[in-house]
């Protein structure tokens, strides 16, 4: 997981068969709840996906409290 600025969050994800499908249909469906993310969704090989997480500035703070729940959870660097 990283941080590139305060608008992005940059997670790297780890899955099996149809994987990168999964991410990419979660990840519609979220955006279709909640707009003001944008998804960007990298397939990078040996079954890991890239998730890029963006947000406008007024959604900073949302963007901050999901990047603190990741890494409370044990995300990956």
């Amino acid at each position: 997981m990283a941080r590139p600025d305060r608008l992005r969050l940059r997670l790297v994800l780890v899955g099996g068969e149809d994987f990168e499908e999964r991410v990419r249909d979660l990840a519609g469906r979220e955006s279709g709840c909640c707009s003001f993310f944008t998804f960007t969704v990298t397939p990078a090989g040996g079954g890991e996906v890239h998730l890029g997480v963006a947000v406008d500035p007024a959604h900073e703070r949302v963007l901050a409290a999901l990047h603190e729940r990741i890494g409370a959870d044990g995300g990956r660097p």
